[in-house]
């Protein structure tokens, strides 16, 4: 299933961070990235079932680093970009964790991830554009202040 989406502004913030230190700007969107997705994670956690596997639920977390099987299935979408970030939500390395999302032969499917996409990715979008134009600020201001000082 295709699904578009719409943003605005993201350009002038893009603009904004591309006019700081790689670091600073790369600092900046993993702390956004990362408050951002945090409720999607949330609900996530709350939808996984807890009877058939206890450690799932607790497991569901956003992090920028994938298991070892992960990072071998994991695309790249950015490649040549050594200034892009991703952060990534969703269950830990559990053998049980698609299991419980698809389902298989002999267990019928009990999604939490796609329904906490469905619920949050436009809110998640909404906070990171909000969060990025105000740490930019945040920064900015941090930044002139400390050339003043000098």
């Amino acid at each position: 299933m295709k699904m578009t989406m719409k943003t605005q502004g993201l350009a002038d913030l893009d603009k904004a961070l591309r006019g700081m230190k790689k670091a600073t700007a790369k600092g900046i969107m993993r702390r956004v990235l990362k408050k951002a997705a945090q409720p999607m994670a949330d609900v996530a956690s709350g939808l996984a079932p807890k009877s058939d596997d206890p450690t799932l639920a607790p497991s569901v977390s956003v992090s920028t680093k994938l298991s070892k099987r992960q990072k071998g299935k994991h695309r790249k979408l950015n490649k040549s970009d050594k200034a892009s970030v991703e952060m990534f939500v969703g269950a830990g390395p559990l053998s049980s964790a698609h299991n419980q999302e698809f389902g298989n032969i002999n267990h019928a499917a009990q999604p939490f991830m796609r329904p906490a996409w469905d619920q949050e990715a436009v809110p998640t979008l909404d906070r990171i554009s909000k969060g990025l134009g105000d740490e930019i600020a945040r920064t900015a201001a941090r930044q002139r202040k400390r050339d003043y000082q000098l």
